[in-house]
Parts: C-alpha cells; sequence; structure tokens
C-alpha cells in the first residue's frame, strides 16, 4: 500500500466499504446507524489501493461549536502504522468547530490522548432483554407540531445546534415520544434498531423523573442497550432493576474549547457515535 495515499471525503457509495472494515474488527454491519452517519455527518476513508478501505472515520458537526467524532477505524493488516491518527487528524483539520468529542474504549484511548484529548466521564453500555412498555402514559408520540421545541431543548441541553440530527430522528426512530405539560416540552425520547438490538435514546428532559417516564414508556420488548453516562446512577439503577448487566466501559473525551452541555438533563445519547 502507497502510505501517503490522501483521505477523501466518503459517499454512501462506499457503504459495503465502510462495512466490510467494520467488519473486519469484529463490529456489526450495523447498516441503519451507518446510514444515518452519512446523512448527518462528513465519512473519511484512507484507500488502500485494491479496492477496499484501510482506514475511515465519521465527523458530525454540530453548527461551528462541537463535532462528534466517531466509527475510527484501521483494517487489521494495516494497524499500527499511524493511519488512525492521520484520519482522524484529517477529519478534524476539515472540521470546523471549536470543539470535539467522542467515546473511547480502552484500546482507542491512548490514540486520543496524543491526539490531545482529554477525559470529562465514563458511559456504561448495559444490554438485556426489555419487557415492553410500562409506565403511565405520561408520554405521546411526537407529532410535527412539537419538533421545534424538541430542537430548542436539544440545543439547550447539547450546547449546540444539532438541527440535522433531530429533524432525522422521528424518521430514525422506531418509536419517538414527549412529554408535555402546561409549561411546554418535558422531554422527549427514541428507541431505534441496530441489527438485532434497540437502542433506548435518545432521552432528554428537564428531570429524572421524566427521563425515567420516557425510558419505561418507550423501551421494547426484547434486545435492549442503553448508553448510560456515569453521572446518572437513576438509570444505572433502573438498568439493575430491570435485569440488564454491563457490557463494556467508554471514556468520554473532549478536545478544544469545554463543550457547554448540560450532562444533568441529556440522560441517554442517540448514540455514543453522535455524542
Amino acid at each position: 500500500m502507497d502510505w501517503d495515499r490522501p483521505a477523501r471525503r466518503l459517499g454512501i457509495d462506499d457503504l459495503a466499504a465502510c462495512q466490510r472494515l467494520a467488519e473486519d474488527r469484529d463490529w456489526g454491519r450495523e447498516d441503519r446507524k451507518w446510514r444515518f452517519l452519512f446523512s448527518v455527518g462528513d465519512v473519511y476513508g484512507i484507500d488502500d489501493g485494491e479496492g477496499e478501505l484501510a482506514a475511515v472515520t465519521v465527523s458530525t458537526p454540530y453548527g461551528r461549536d462541537v463535532a462528534a467524532i466517531s466509527m475510527v477505524l484501521v483494517a487489521k493488516r494495516y494497524e499500527r502504522r499511524g493511519l488512525g491518527g492521520r484520519i482522524m487528524r484529517h477529519a478534524m483539520d476539515n472540521t470546523e468547530t471549536k470543539s470535539f468529542c467522542l467515546t473511547a474504549t480502552e484500546y482507542g484511548r491512548p490514540l486520543y490522548e496524543r491526539l490531545g484529548y482529554r477525559s470529562v466521564g465514563l458511559c456504561t453500555t448495559y444490554t438485556g432483554t426489555g419487557e415492553g412498555p410500562t409506565g403511565r402514559g405520561v408520554s405521546v408520540p411526537a407529532e410535527a407540531d412539537d419538533m421545534p421545541a424538541v430542537h430548542a431543548l436539544d440545543t439547550e441541553v447539547f450546547g449546540a445546534d444539532r438541527s440535522r440530527l433531530v429533524d432525522g430522528l422521528p424518521s430514525f426512530c422506531e418509536t419517538f415520544h414527549v412529554v408535555r405539560d402546561e409549561s411546554g416540552l418535558r422531554g422527549f425520547g427514541g428507541v431505534w434498531w441496530n441489527d438485532d438490538r434497540a437502542v433506548v435514546g435518545p432521552v432528554t428532559a428537564q428531570d429524572g423523573e421524566t427521563a425515567l417516564a420516557l425510558v419505561e414508556e418507550i423501551v421494547p420488548a426484547g434486545p435492549i442497550r442503553l448508553d448510560i453516562d456515569h453521572r446518572h446512577p437513576e438509570l444505572v439503577d433502573w438498568a439493575r432493576r430491570h435485569g440488564l448487566a454491563p457490557a463494556f466501559t467508554t471514556t468520554v473525551m473532549e478536545y478544544g474549547a469545554p463543550v457547554a452541555n448540560d450532562p444533568s438533563r441529556l440522560h441517554l445519547p442517540v448514540a455514543q457515535a453522535l455524542g
């Protein structure tokens, strides 16, 4: 392989090659997730000269405030040759934001630390089997008229304008609910299927009680996953009470200016790949 081969912006026609690279790293194909990332973010790759990708990453910018970096993958046959750092630097150099965020596995964290990322928290993924929706009917399916308030709350809590992502949530999510009261929107939550497992998220709410009500009313029957920030012990308690077990823990990291988000109201992410 020509190690000076340039990185390039990928398009949806490169989806299958991204999935083959993910499978090479023992990840799933995650078709729905990849398609959503292509629709809201910028996907970059380095070709190996033999019709495959040697490396790939995704940068999802939210205005000029912050971008989420994800899916940092290097083919096993090309690892330890600097490609991870090169594709990361290319993505960051081509994203004009004040900050970057990502979630790092123990395997990937040394690379991000060398690039200047700092740890700001921990997130544990819980998996198990959902029993289906319960609750008191606090939430209702979101309607088109709810979306301006959903967008406003997401911007306030996340600290950046995520218009493209938020606009896509009703169609991306299998279930997308909101909680309203006389004061307005109290929270929103969704569930989407990633391969054969339902991901519970996003859940953004003004308080923990509303967040738990959303979770209980949107969680489906069958295999489920929740990515829970350690700053939300009430969700950890809910997961344990419902028989979910910790699968792995990642480190939440930032680069550049501190991300001006409010973790106390950001209960579950859409996906770790999206911040």
